[in-house]
């Protein structure tokens, strides 16, 4: 079984992966555990990429047989990151496969010439992790309590080619737009069970480059360990 370390921005990406990619992929051949990025406690964010470039690195190191992901926000990223400045004359929807390319290179450099690339499977999405919820708005009413925001969550998708593209500017992040929905929303409780009750499936139908990074890590399934 081949073992892969995800290495993720915050408690919520934490939770989904842990509950929801891990028990997926463990029925392919695949075991997935998750590490936030930066210190212990840390509540989320990306760091500056000097710091996040070493940890994972580090990560690479300490377990030769191991793979290493990762699932990052493009939005929230800092210039530092390899690609993020150079990615704002990219098309909107190759923005993140530009800095994931970028990102892979650095750390390949960096690992010498001995590392074996793929060992590195680097996952940017384009905007926070409440993005995947709306593949399914049904589900994510239901987890607020607020049956009656169907409507306000199928106009909000219906905006956008894609749950994966939803944001405007940064008073319209997906989890903006449902705290206005539903002030009470807490990123990673209501955040978490939504994921579970909408499923892999529909948020990988709905959502193509996540999709494509679940694609990847499901083909390790088929490699030998």
């Amino acid at each position: 079984m081949n073992r892969v370390l995800v290495v993720v921005e915050g408690p919520t990406e934490q939770t989904f992966v842990r509950n929801v990619l891990a028990p997926y992929l463990a029925a392919v051949g695949v075991m997935v555990s998750p590490r936030i990025l930066g210190r212990p406690g840390k509540k989320g964010g990306i760091s500056g990429y000097i710091q996040a470039r070493d940890e994972i690195i580090s990560v690479l190191k300490e377990d030769t047989n191991r793979i290493c992901t990762t699932m990052f926000d493009y939005y929230g990223m800092p210039e530092s990151w390899p690609g993020r400045t150079d990615s704002r004359n990219v098309p909107f929807l190759q923005k993140a496969t530009f800095v994931e390319t970028r990102f892979a290179e650095s750390i390949g450099q960096s690992m010498g010439g001995a590392f074996r690339r793929e060992r590195f499977i680097p996952y940017v999405q384009m905007h926070e992790f409440e993005a995947l919820l709306f593949s399914q708005p049904s589900a994510l009413a239901s987890v607020m309590r607020r049956p009656e925001t169907i409507q306000d969550l199928q106009k909000i998708i219906s905006e956008f080619d894609s749950p994966e593209m939803i944001n405007d500017d940064v008073n319209n992040a997906p989890s903006k737009r449902l705290l206005r929905l539903y002030p009470p929303y807490n990123k990673p409780l209501h955040g978490n069970i939504a994921a579970e009750r909408i499923g892999l499936a529909a948020i990988r139908e709905k959502c193509p480059h996540f999709n494509e990074w679940v694609s990847k890590l499901e083909r390790l399934g088929k490699d030998e360990p």
